[in-house]
This record gives C-alpha cells, sequence and structure tokens, in this order.
C-alpha cells in the first residue's frame, strides 16, 4: 500500500493528541494477483440476467468497475437460455460470472439443519447431492460458464479431480462459499490444497487473521465489506485499507445488510431481488469513494483479469503432483 494512505479521520485525531499507531510493515500481505493487482471487486446475489441487467446497467452509471459477478440460488434455478444469456452479458463486459452448485444441506431433508447447532450446515448430504453438484457443474461449464461457487470440502475436491482430468475445463476457477468459510490459516491452506481458487471468509475475521492466513497463502481470499444479515451484518467500509494491506489479493465483495433473504430466487422475489441488486452496485460506489478518500485507492486489478495466481495442491492420481509443486491447473491458466 502507499505511504501516502491516512487513517479515517486521521488529521483531526492528531490535532487533538489522538493519532492512529503507525502499521507493522510485518503485516503487509506479501502476496498480489497474478496480474499485480492487490484487490478486485465483486457484487454478489446476481440472481438471473435481469439482476444482472440492472448491475451492469447500474455500474456503467456509478462508474463502479466489476471483475466478478456471483449467483447464489444455484445453477439448477436456471434454464439453459439463461445461463447462455448471462455468459454472453459477462463476457461482453469482461466480468468473470460465477454460479453456486448443486443441492445444499439447508435446503435438503435433514433435519440437523433446522436444530440449533445447524448440523452439517450447507454442505452435500450423500451421493445424490453430490452427484447434484457435479451435474450442475458439466452443465454449467458445458454453456460457458467459467467459475463455479462451492459449499462443501468434498464437492470443491471432486470438482478439482474434475478439471484435472478433463471432466470440466482446465480453465474453470473454483470459489468457496461465505457460508463454510474457513476461520483459521490451517484450513484456508486445507481449502487451497484442495482445488479452491478464491475463498469466502466470515466477515467477522479480524486484520491479524487475516495476516495469519497470508503468512501460510498466497489464495485470493473473499470478504464482503457489507454482509447480510444471516452473515452477521458487518459493514467494514471504514477498515477498507487495512483489510486489503493485510488481506491481499483480496475480492470485494458489495454485499447489503438489512435487506430481505432471496434465497432460493424467483420471480415472487422479483422486485426484490432487483433493488437489492442496484443497491448493492451503490454500496460498492461508496466503497470506492471512500478508499479514494484515503489515498488508497490505487493497486486495483485490470478489469477482465480472473486468474488465480500459483496455488497448491494435494497430489492425486490425476495429477502425479508432489505438495507444493505447481500444478497442472496453475499452468494451464497462466497460458490462457
Amino acid at each position: 500500500m502507499s505511504t501516502t494512505v491516512r487513517h479515517p479521520g486521521e488529521p483531526a485525531l492528531t490535532a487533538l493528541g489522538l493519532p492512529a499507531p503507525e502499521p507493522e510493515p510485518a503485516d503487509t500481505s506479501p502476496h498480489a494477483f497474478p496480474d499485480g493487482g492487490l484487490w478486485r471487486t465483486e457484487v454478489p446475489s446476481c440472481e438471473g440476467p435481469e439482476a444482472l441487467a440492472v448491475v451492469l446497467e447500474e455500474s456503467a452509471r456509478l462508474d463502479v468497475p466489476l471483475h466478478r459477478i456471483s449467483q447464489g440460488s444455484g445453477i439448477w434455478m436456471l434454464t439453459d437460455a439463461e445461463i447462455t444469456e448471462m455468459v454472453e452479458a459477462c463476457a461482453a463486459h469482461r466480468i468473470e460470472l460465477c454460479l453456486f452448485t448443486g443441492p445444499r444441506g439447508t435446503w435438503d431433508t435433514g433435519a440437523a439443519t433446522r436444530t440449533e447447532s445447524g448440523g452439517a450446515g450447507l454442505r452435500a448430504r450423500g451421493h445424490s447431492a453430490l452427484a447434484g453438484c457435479v451435474e450442475d457443474a458439466v452443465r454449467a461449464t458445458e454453456l460457458g460458464v467459467r467459475c463455479l461457487l462451492v459449499a462443501d470440502e468434498g464437492v470443491l475436491w471432486t470438482l478439482h479431480r474434475a478439471r484435472a482430468t478433463g471432466v470440466l475445463p482446465a480453465e474453470v476457477t473454483l470459489k468457496v462459499s461465505a457460508l463454510v468459510g474457513p476461520v483459521n490459516p490451517a484450513s484456508y491452506a486445507v481449502h487451497e490444497r484442495l482445488g479452491a481458487d478464491s475463498l469466502n471468509v466470515p466477515s467477522d475475521l479480524t486484520p491479524g487473521h487475516l495476516t495469519e492466513i497470508r503468512r501460510v497463502s498466497a489464495a485470493p481470499l473473499d470478504l464482503y465489506i457489507e454482509a447480510p444479515d444471516d452473515l452477521g451484518g458487518y459493514v467494514r467500509m471504514y477498515e477498507l485499507a487495512e483489510l486489503i494491506r493485510r488481506g491481499a489479493p483480496l475480492y470485494l465483495k458489495f454485499g447489503l445488510a438489512k435487506a430481505p433473504g432471496i434465497y432460493p430466487s424467483g420471480r415472487h422475489l422479483r422486485e426484490t431481488v432487483l433493488q437489492t441488486a442496484r443497491e448493492r452496485v451503490r454500496r460498492g460506489r461508496l466503497a470506492l469513494d471512500l478508499l479514494a478518500r484515503h489515498g488508497a485507492d490505487g493497486g486495483m486489478s485490470p478489469l477482465g483479469a480472473r486468474l488465480p495466481g500459483d496455488l497448491h495442491r494435494f497430489p492425486h492420481d490425476a495429477e502425479r503432483s508432489r505438495p507444493g509443486r505447481r500444478t497442472a491447473h496453475a499452468e494451464s491458466l497462466e497460458g490462457n
């Protein structure tokens, strides 16, 4: 980060004898995206072509650069024609489209997800749910989708193996959902080795937690700058510069607190879906304006960038790799 970056309220607080402590250089992430950028942007919960059109319109009107748009209801909630329309629209704007795979435990028949403990949460229950996720992945990638959102470690490993063996295109990237995101450096490293190219972490992790993660992994990190209520409703606007400094390479996710749930989406929720999509882009504008005011808006990846960089994977028969060795997937991505 630039030495010209200032802390929120710094001039006034310094005049009052309350200056902010100087950042520790050792806390700064040594990592970046392969294009040299430190951060990218994402608008989540874009539920279908109509919501996507609203997001694209608002991003142009408010000048909000977007690297990725993601959907939360699931691939199964979209027709082939709708997926194709979204793929083509995102390609025309050089934005990565990420769609959620398959059945989830919270929508399944398992009673444990309704208990106070939450049971296994969103994970895929049984072979049938795993198979549904794989079915979604194959269908979506055949229609041109190149980023898949997953909420289960077994699904992640299976899809990683599928792309390594050619069942899925080698350039497909896998993104871990915020609803199962790792919360410590060891689990973060495990998810990376299972095939994750981008990992959501819970929005209540501290800057110190991000530094701990960056000491063991360079895999891109996804973080809600404003989290939906079911993820805590946290709003971390004034921490943006520090979160980038500690967590790079980082996707800034523009979520929305105090908004009704929209999963699984449909026409019965149309107005809510469209209005919340519009407001998420506006929240992105607010975040970017704040970064600019603090002199911390440098370091954004070029638009159209999507590569995760060189990552570490567990070995398996298809790759014949050693721990820590560059994977065939990473090499194929660098060639695209």
